[in-house]
């Protein structure tokens, strides 16, 4: 790589590289990424055992790692921890703790802010008011909120007795909601009585109570009261915040926990209409989340850090709430669309709260293109000094816009791959790198990926295949909750010995990786990754669907978008009144994440003679592709 670090313009083709300014230089760590590389290729253990090293632990590990009942890897074994140690407790007493950590503003533009201290006492008193509804450690507790520093204080407070927390995005169904409760039999669910988005009021409340109906698990829901409408409450299930909360005691101490003690289960659509529970644990995890953020953003003590994801998505666990609050961060929490009511919302946040990084979504950012140059330019951006990209791939176009009109060419712009399984940053540019419009770039330290082709073997450099993990990583996935078939299917068994991501990519001559999407049936619209197989369930649920074949198709602003292709049952006949219905019960279903903009009605689909829809096929005649060998066909 060119090592020079004068500023440089991007260019066009990929072979062009961004060269950052020296001004971003100040963190001589990541301009050695060669050497430590290097490093940690020849004694990975060690690597990470430096990295867990800057944390603080109860008691220390006797194994950095456990390989012996591989992939079920375990990571600082014999250690005990927990995370709100070290993202409050530790804080405590130190200059740290009157810092701000949280700032909260919402679209109508009221706000809110909390500093660490405070933030610890309402941790504290949560965390003391679910050990009085009798939570334990290891008991499950479902939260579903919007974007409010309460979620991050219900997630804390969890982490800090020992339970383990389940955050389902606020934009799904009661449906959604319910089956995610009964998969892992949570016992709490925390919840609100309403939320608010687009100048929109949300029914929180009515949505968790057709959820929880006849639930086997659920003791208690906790409501948080944000309007002054009161709402129905059930009797002996259902208690409001303040009034479990307020009375508790500001102290509470934090349970010590097994190294491998599960953190959370979060949600991820996957080839089957069920959604799989990924298990991540308390010492691994906080391990990788906190050097990833360390070292690709290159953090600052006096940082101002805006992630726009929702802490529903893994995103907002690793990096809104977790690892920004273990490195003593200042992390602003959004809620609403960032371009309402006008397209310049989210310029206006970044000016007014002195934002240094900026980590959004390659939708939000085409969606930004369209509006034009005029509302960032009417804003003073003069604070960002890094921006980032999560959740699809991210164009070139979109890219070079971001860094021109956004960093004003002189902001590095890094392009993040990772995963709901893999916790942290996996592929990822560091500020010293130079970068290309587009690719991801490498792998960070301590990650050794490839690129396969269907037999296993590693491809030449330019041409596509699956993209896999050689090694095992700290914030790794534990398995799939109470499903470890499904964990050994969905990961290890295509390709014995590696980490399948169910992502292609290739790699370019200079060992810089491009994204290029999924392999499996799964979509990513608008950044919000959800299921084929869950969109085709829920249409069938429908009493006029017989079967349903879904496919994502390609689009400028959500990078991708659903088309259905739908059977009808004797007795039913196409027409747009039916077509809105199906939308319309697809939004009741699932949730408004799994909309769908095309539905056409069809005599039949492509099977296979198993009886297996052939999605590639549907594609490939709707995009007027090659649709490859069809031997397998049924007709």
């Amino acid at each position: 790589m060119d090592k020079s670090h004068g500023r440089t313009e991007v260019l066009l083709n990929e072979k062009k590289l961004y060269k950052p300014s020296a001004k971003v230089l100040k963190n001589v760590r990541v301009r050695q990424y060669k050497a430590m590389t290097a490093k940690a290729v020849k004694n990975p253990k060690k690597y990470w055992e430096q990295a867990a090293e800057e944390l603080e632990w109860y008691k220390k590990w006797h194994t950095v790692l456990d390989d012996s009942h591989k992939p079920f890897y375990k990571w600082f074994t014999g250690a005990e921890c927990n995370i709100v140690h070290n993202a409050l407790d530790r804080h405590m007493g130190t200059p740290i703790e009157k810092k701000t950590a949280i700032i909260w503003e919402n679209d109508a533009g009221q706000r809110r802010k909390l500093t660490y201290r405070e933030l610890n006492k309402e941790v504290c008193k949560m965390a003391n008011g679910l050990k009085n509804l009798k939570v334990r450690k290891g008991d499950r507790v479902a939260i579903y909120m919007q974007n409010t520093p309460e979620i991050a204080i219900a997630m804390l407070a969890c982490a800090k007795i020992g339970a383990v927390h389940s955050v389902v995005y606020a934009g799904y169904s009661s449906h959604a909601l319910r089956e995610r409760i009964d998969d892992q039999a949570a016992k709490v669910l925390i919840t609100s009585d309403v939320g608010f988005r687009s100048g929109k009021v949300i029914d929180m409340k009515s949505l968790c109570d057709e959820a929880v109906q006849g639930s086997p698990s659920i003791q208690h829901v906790i409501v948080h009261r944000r309007s002054d409408t009161p709402c129905k409450m059930k009797m002996n299930r259902d208690t409001y915040w303040d009034a479990l909360v307020d009375s508790q005691p500001a102290k509470c101490e934090t349970v010590p926990v097994d190294a491998e003690h599960p953190l959370f289960i979060l949600y991820t659509s996957g080839t089957t209409a069920k959604p799989k529970g990924i298990v991540h644990v308390h010492g691994g995890y906080m391990v990788g989340i906190n050097r990833t953020l360390q070292w690709v953003f290159d953090i600052r003590e006096n940082d101002v850090y805006w992630c726009t994801a929702d802490p529903g998505w893994i995103t907002g666990h690793s990096y809104i709430v977790y690892a920004p609050l273990i490195n003593g961060m200042t992390t602003l929490m959004f809620e609403g669309v960032p371009i309402y009511p006008k397209p310049d919302k989210i310029w206006q946040v970044v000016q007014k709260y002195k934002v240094n990084i900026l980590y959004t979504a390659p939708t939000l950012i085409r969606t930004l293109i369209k509006f034009g140059d005029k509302w960032p330019n009417k804003h003073n951006l003069s604070s960002l000094r890094l921006l980032g990209s999560v959740g699809e791939p991210i164009n070139p176009e979109a890219w070079r816009w971001y860094h021109r009109v956004i960093g004003k060419k002189k902001c590095p712009v890094m392009d993040t791959w990772w995963q709901t399984e893999t916790g942290m940053f996996m592929i990822t540019p560091l500020p010293s790198m130079p970068l290309k419009a587009g690719s991801a770039t490498l792998p960070f330290p301590g990650i050794q990926a490839t690129v396969l082709d269907e037999k296993g073997k590693e491809v030449p450099p330019g041409k596509g295949g699956y993209l896999v993990i050689k090694n095992p990583w700290p914030s790794m996935l534990r398995t799939v909750f109470r499903n470890e078939k499904r964990y050994l299917h969905t990961y290890w068994e295509k390709f014995p010995g590696y980490y399948e991501t169910g992502d292609l990519a290739r790699i370019d001559k200079d060992g810089y990786f491009w994204i290029q999407g999924r392999s499996d049936d799964v979509l990513s619209i608008a950044g919000h990754r959800i299921g084929n197989a869950e969109i085709e369930s829920a249409l069938v649920s429908h009493k006029a669907v017989s079967e349903a074949g879904v496919i994502g198709k390609p689009h400028p602003i959500k990078g991708q978008t659903a088309k259905a292709f739908v059977i009808l049952k004797q007795g039913y006949k196409p027409s747009d009144k039916l077509i809105n219905e199906l939308k319309i019960h697809l939004r009741k279903t699932v949730g408004p994440v799994a909309v769908t903009d095309e539905i056409e009605f069809v005599d039949k689909l492509p099977k296979t003679r198993s009886g297996k829809i052939m999605r590639r096929v549907l594609k490939a005649q709707e995009l007027g592709e090659d649709a490859g060998d069809t031997s397998a066909l049924a007709d």
